[in-house]
């Protein structure tokens, strides 16, 4: 199946700028996953690959992303300096055709000051971000005014909802911390702590499942996929090197 591109509504112009960056989410520890095993009707992208481009957030200074290979992978390498951007693809994936999404990324530090649960100090080195469709009639008050502003802002109404995998400091994989600005932004701790840093990690993970979890309801139409490294809270550097995203059927999960 070929997923086609779209109109991406809203994505994090303003959901970003007025509600934040935030958080870690919840589900089982990650599994890697071989960087060979893709079935045959997966959807696979390299961030370096046409089609990806680069979102920036008024007001910050940018994340700089750069084709590179590492170890003998292709690869993106993010150098953020006190800054935030993320690489986006645009998608149109129904609901029923959710399956997997596999992806890889190395990091060489983490960003010692960072706490995702406050509002000023929400950095990671590493996040792979995905935006979803929904029954936006759900908004409380308050994220109807942010999708205003969205609106007014970039002509686009905000993401329904977003999940991100990141990289804590200290929270055990599984975690779920709900963004402390809005509660449209959920993330999933896929690795903690210094243990791992300095090495390719490969993850799999089920999009419906985690979402689910995070969220406490079927997910919608997926919108979006990004890659993103920030340190504009914690106005400090870092980086991170991300390998493929790749998306999967429903059907063709193991």
């Amino acid at each position: 199946m070929m997923f086609r591109f779209a109109s991406l509504p809203a994505w994090f112009a303003a959901a970003m700028v007025a509600a934040g960056l935030a958080g870690c989410a919840s589900g089982p520890a990650p599994h890697a996953a071989s960087p060979e095993a893709e079935s045959s009707s997966q959807s696979s992208s390299s961030p370096a690959a046409p089609g990806w481009e680069v979102l920036n957030f008024p007001g910050k200074a940018r994340t700089q992303f750069v084709h590179v290979h590492k170890d003998g992978r292709d690869a993106v390498m993010a150098v953020a300096r006190a800054s935030v951007s993320m690489k986006r693809l645009r998608l149109d994936v129904p609901p029923d055709a959710l399956g997997a999404v596999r992806f890889s990324w190395m990091v060489p530090q983490l960003i010692q000051q960072a706490d995702m649960s406050r509002r000023d100090l929400d950095d990671s080195p590493a996040r792979i971000v995905l935006v979803f469709d929904g029954d936006r009639s759900r908004f409380t008050p308050a994220e109807s005014m942010m999708s205003e502003l969205a609106r007014t802002l970039t002509g686009e109404e905000m993401p329904y909802a977003t999940l991100m995998y990141v990289w804590c400091n200290r929270r055990a994989p599984g975690e779920v911390i709900t963004n402390p600005r809005t509660s449209r932004i959920r993330k999933v701790v896929v690795e903690s702590g210094a243990t791992n840093l300095g090495r390719w990690l490969d993850y799999q993970r089920d999009v419906r499942a985690d979402y689910e979890r995070a969220f406490g309801e079927p997910p919608g139409a997926l919108r979006g996929v990004a890659i993103m490294t920030d340190s504009d809270n914690t106005r400090s550097v870092t980086r991170a090197w991300y390998g493929a995203v790749r998306l999967s059927e429903q059907e063709d999960r193991r």
